[in-house]
């Protein structure tokens, strides 16, 4: 059985930790939430906490988001208060917030811890708070690929379809939006970033598969590699 590695790299030096991608996507969420410094936040699997940490430059909350995550990398912002622990332990405490946000990160939850998750953030928001849950589009996603790549990653977002019905019959009221980003990326910078497994679905693959796809997308795209990133947004309001 192989060794499962941690996902350390999807925000450090990609697209996803650039300037123009968290303007984007904080602008995205000013449009779901009105921000004040009074506002009280918390984002579970925060990473370096690049999305929140800018919040904080740009609103100056009085209270210091907060990010969670069970890995503690190197670069994590020292503007927002960060917690190596889980979520579900984490949100035991009765704390409240006005905004709880989960980027990327149902995919590491079962079933059963999903629910556990979603029950426990409903008790943890203030009146008028918000939950805003972040994931790849599932239909026609524009990632670029590899064969063996592509196949791990269609399965994952089938076992998100199965997730987000979970969220439908838990938080019941619900809407659907979309966040589009245009990425234009090298194709050595996106090379490395293969190498360094960005994505969930690389990370089990061996390193003579990994080799194998880089073969694959070198040949495959030109210099410059372009394309849509899209995440559905499920907003839940108390």
């Amino acid at each position: 059985m192989k060794k499962s590695r941690k996902l350390r790299n999807w925000d450090n030096k990609t697209w996803l930790s650039s300037k123009a991608y968290i303007t984007q996507f904080n602008k995205f969420l000013k449009t779901k939430i009105n921000f004040n410094k009074n506002l009280k936040i918390l984002d579970i699997g925060c990473g370096r906490a690049n999305i929140i940490s800018a919040l904080q430059r740009k609103y100056k909350l009085k209270n210091k988001p907060i990010g969670i995550d069970i890995i503690s990398n190197k670069g994590v912002k020292k503007n927002i208060i960060f917690k190596r622990v889980d979520a579900l332990k984490y949100l035991d405490k009765k704390e409240k917030y006005d905004l709880i946000l989960i980027k990327q990160t149902i995919h590491f939850f079962s079933k059963i811890n999903l629910n556990r998750l979603l029950n426990l953030t409903k008790k943890r928001l203030n009146t008028r708070g918000k939950i805003l849950i972040f994931s790849l589009k599932t239909k026609n996603n524009k990632i670029p690929c590899f064969k063996k790549m592509r196949k791990n990653l269609k399965k994952s977002l089938k076992r998100d379809e199965v997730l987000f019905k979970i969220i439908k019959k838990n938080l019941k009221k619900i809407s659907y939006t979309n966040f589009n980003f245009k990425v234009n990326i090298s194709k050595q910078k996106y090379v490395r970033m293969i190498k360094e497994r960005y994505i969930s679905c690389l990370l089990n693959m061996s390193n003579k598969d990994i080799k194998f796809g880089i073969s694959e997308i070198e040949s495959k795209y030109k210099n410059q590699i372009k394309f849509t990133d899209t995440l559905k947004c499920i907003s839940y309001k108390r």
